[in-house]
């Protein structure tokens, strides 16, 4: 055999229905050919570290009739030790002019010769999954188990399509109407997407979420439920709420210029007070528009909606709210202490890379390290009177649709550097508020970064108009938010306790921004390090 998997093709004697049944078949898989098709894939999350080798942990076949298809689950090892799993469903195609870019191996099953592909690359594929689930049977109890929501009826399949450039999903959109996320990256366990979905459309019945359709998932030969794919209603929107918030905000600075505003005298406000409309000066409304307030008005109104819903259940312990203890701040010091030093030997290594105000920040940052990490141990449950709850766990613009005048919330699966079992900690629901509050700063400083030449004043004047904004901005989310979830009952303690709750969860996710920064674009480091300042001088 040559050296290169891809010259010639591999030759086995059997069908291609007990092609995983080959111990050869399998070992030539792995060891060959598949570690060089992962290494290209989008979806591949483990380009950091440097892979060691590759098993194949689970496979089922996804199949109606004479039509087979193979569901693989791969464990990846790692140099570093630590492993990932990840779901490649593989057809056999025989048509040479077929999928030329997407071939894993070429290969001669039985005399025909023809090449392992992705199978979501094909549309018979796509199209079997699609009639699987809508046919789907709740009494069977097969390895591969196909679900669908009682308001998934009397539907065809129409045509398929891929959904975009996603990075670690893949995504199919059938008929335009609905969606079918592939889980890329697995976990033992049912996926957060999958049960927040299901839970927030059919057991609450929340609207502002795209409504859930059904899901496939496979039991494995430990018996635990593992979600592969989530089917949704397409929700038709123009775009998502960070773009709208980057034209926003753009908008916003251009005001400075064509109405002549002084920044310097314009009226402030004290950070995270509540307000209302009314409370907005009117040379603030004049300079940010009441349209933009209203907005945020709604997203607040939105966030506490899902909240509401989260915090209400009281059957399906999963969802149930519960009180702050001992075990969840032992849990949650130990995970913030961890990053925190993490972040600290990423400053320290770095600080060459940085220059001007994001020096003097990551200065004042290791300075104050003692200050920084006290607060984060003074975390005392025993004064908390709120609950926690599930919660989005990563909230931001970017997880936002917009739909006309409305907001529509997508992606359940929680943080990307969390395991499963923490993303499925209850928190408190100011933990997703204080994730929103993070991407407004970003979008107002993006704008700033990505603009600056544009707006005609020294980069201090255009930094305290960002404050300005961010300030006038949380208030006002807060004035409604607070409102709608103290209406529900959504207990979330009183004032003295929100604010500290909100400047925790802001500091956490700052010191988290921080060594993504400093790792990938040094200059956006003064972001995080600016959030960070306004907490440890409020």
């Amino acid at each position: 055999m040559s050296n290169n998997p891809l010259e010639l093709p591999y030759e086995f004697d059997m069908p291609w229905e007990q092609l995983l049944d080959s111990p050869e078949f399998v070992k030539v898989f792995l060891s060959d050919v598949i570690e060089e098709y992962i290494l290209k894939q989008r979806w591949y999350g483990g380009k950091a570290s440097k892979l060691k080798y590759i098993e194949l942990s689970e496979y089922f076949k996804i199949q109606e009739g004479d039509e087979v298809y193979y569901g693989l689950i791969l464990e990846i090892n790692f140099v570093e030790a630590f492993y990932q799993h990840y779901f490649l469903p593989i057809a056999f195609v025989s048509d040479e002019n077929f999928a030329k870019k997407d071939r894993i191996l070429p290969i001669n099953i039985k005399g025909q010769s023809g090449y392992i592909i992705d199978a979501i690359n094909l549309e018979a594929f796509r199209k079997l999954v699609f009639e699987l689930i809508i046919n789907a049977n709740p009494t069977e109890k097969g390895r591969v188990q196909y679900l669908k929501s009682p308001y998934f009826n009397h539907i065809s399949y129409e045509s398929s399509r891929f959904m975009g450039l996603e990075q670690s999903n893949t995504s199919i959109v059938y008929n335009e109407k609905y969606v079918l996320k592939f889980f890329r990256r697995i976990y033992a366990n049912k996926n957060p997407d999958y049960e927040m979905s299901r839970f927030l459309s059919e057991k609450k019945e929340f609207k502002n979420t795209p409504r859930f359709l059904g899901s496939i998932s496979i039991v494995d030969s430990e018996k635990i439920q593992i979600t592969i794919g989530l089917m949704q209603e397409m929700v038709e929107n123009q775009g998502d709420a960070w773009d709208y918030m980057l034209k926003e905000v753009s908008r916003v600075f251009s005001n400075l210029n064509e109405k002549n505003i002084d920044v310097h005298v314009l009226p402030k406000t004290e950070l995270f007070l509540r307000l209302g409309i009314n409370d907005v000066p009117p040379q603030i409304i004049d300079w940010i528009g009441l349209n933009l307030f209203v907005k945020i008005q709604k997203l607040a109104k939105r966030t506490a909606e899902m909240h509401i819903c989260l915090g209400s259940e009281f059957e399906e312990t999963a969802f149930t709210p519960t009180r702050y203890n001992s075990d969840y701040t032992v849990w949650l010091k130990n995970r913030l202490l961890y990053q925190f030093q993490n972040r600290l030997n990423t400053i320290e290594n770095n600080l060459h890379k940085l220059n001007g105000l994001s020096l003097d920040l990551a200065h004042e940052f290791l300075n104050r390290k003692n200050e920084i990490r006290k607060r984060f141990v003074k975390f005392d449950w025993t004064k908390l009177k709120g609950e926690r709850i599930r919660v989005h766990g990563d909230y931001h613009l970017g997880q936002v649709l917009v739909k006309d005048d409305d907001f529509y919330i997508l992606d359940f699966e929680g943080e990307p550097e969390s395991t499963i079992r923490d993303r499925k900690v209850k928190q408190p629901p100011l933990k997703d508020v204080a994730g929103l509050f993070r991407s407004f700063h970003y979008a107002i400083y993006a704008t700033i970064f990505n603009n600056s030449k544009e707006y005609n004043f020294p980069q201090d004047t255009l930094f305290e108009a960002a404050e300005l904004l961010y300030s006038y901005f949380t208030g006002v989310f807060l004035g409604t938010y607070i409102n709608e979830v103290q209406e529900a009952n959504l207990n979330i303690g009183y004032n003295q306790e929100r604010i500290f709750i909100l400047e925790y969860c802001l500091l956490e996710k700052a010191v988290y921004e921080l060594g993504y920064e400093l790792n990938s674009r040094p200059q956006w480091a003064l972001i995080p390090l600016k959030g960070i300042s306004n907490i440890i001088n409020h």
